[in-house]
């Protein structure tokens, strides 16, 4: 299965901009700038479309795993927080942060926790960057 998004840019780096289309039609011309990068420009950037792919990502996995233990969740919501640091290598996203809570009725806290790690772990986005950002995970049962 391939997915597929374009990103076309117009100028200088700062002085510049472009936009961001995905093949589902989701995102269509979505600007996006130095200013919406760097500062609080209004657009997009790359990495609020990374926090939403792992936000997405790791809730489809947190879903399966509950499903998989017998404990279908009723409603899960997630909050992915990419940082964006200096290093000496240049520009790079250095942390992710998952912070989500779960509706899952009969589920006991061990059981919940469990599952937020094998999601956690195993969800493709967090595997993509498991070797080049530390992920950090706060899960709470509701």
């Amino acid at each position: 299965m391939d997915r597929t998004a374009s990103a076309v840019w117009h100028g200088g780096l700062k002085d510049g901009n472009g936009k961001i289309s995905t093949q589902s039609g989701v995102l269509k011309d979505s600007q996006y700038s130095f200013g919406t990068r760097f500062a609080d420009g209004i657009g997009t950037n790359p990495e609020e479309l990374i926090a939403a792919a792992h936000a997405g990502c790791f809730t489809m996995a947190l879903s399966a795993q509950l499903s998989t233990a017998n404990l279908p969740p009723t409603s899960i919501e997630t909050k992915a927080t990419v940082t964006f640091d200096k290093t000496d290598a240049g520009p790079t996203i250095t942390k992710i942060h998952l912070a989500t809570t779960a509706k899952v009725p009969g589920a006991d806290k061990a059981a919940f926790d469990k599952a937020a790690q094998e999601a956690k772990t195993n969800c493709p986005i967090s595997r993509l960057f498991k070797n080049n950002a530390e992920i950090t995970l706060d899960a709470q049962l509701a």
